[in-house]
């Protein structure tokens, strides 16, 4: 096999629509802190959880639909993904007085390295990308 490998580690957990939003940061947090990032890149993981509320309050509220949370780290970023029923992608919309919501994806845009969103078969993905200061890197790789 030619190529070079990554070494990865990553979690996955289902939250049904009667999940909230607080257990999913909850549950990220603890595979966040197994990477040391609590004290090390305490900005990145406040960071990471908001939008890890922002995404999954979207594929509830938005989609009307369960929520896939992925978390992987590759040593260089942690990538966040939530994938849910819908097949209408999202947009990151500047926030309004005229309207009640509809900030979720300016504000993954602000946090996040990157962000992406794509159709699938049963539904759209949603990625974003955290890359920690470069001293919380080099001690968690």
């Amino acid at each position: 096999m030619g190529g070079s490998s990554v070494r990865a580690v990553g979690w996955a957990r289902s939250l049904p629509m009667t999940s909230t939003a607080k257990e999913a940061r909850d549950w990220a947090r603890a595979h966040l802190a197994s990477l040391d990032w609590t004290a090390k890149a305490p900005d990145t993981v406040d960071s990471v959880l908001l939008a890890i509320s922002e995404l999954v309050t979207n594929a509830h509220v938005h989609a009307h639909s369960s929520a896939q949370l992925v978390l992987t780290w590759d040593t260089g970023c942690l990538h966040v993904a939530v994938h849910d029923s819908s097949d209408r992608l999202p947009e990151a919309h500047p926030p309004s007085t005229e309207r009640l919501g509809g900030r979720g994806m300016f504000i993954v845009d602000a946090l996040a390295d990157t962000w992406q969103a794509r159709p699938c078969a049963d539904g759209k993905l949603v990625m974003a990308c955290f890359q920690p200061p470069a001293e919380a890197l080099n001690e968690s790789s």
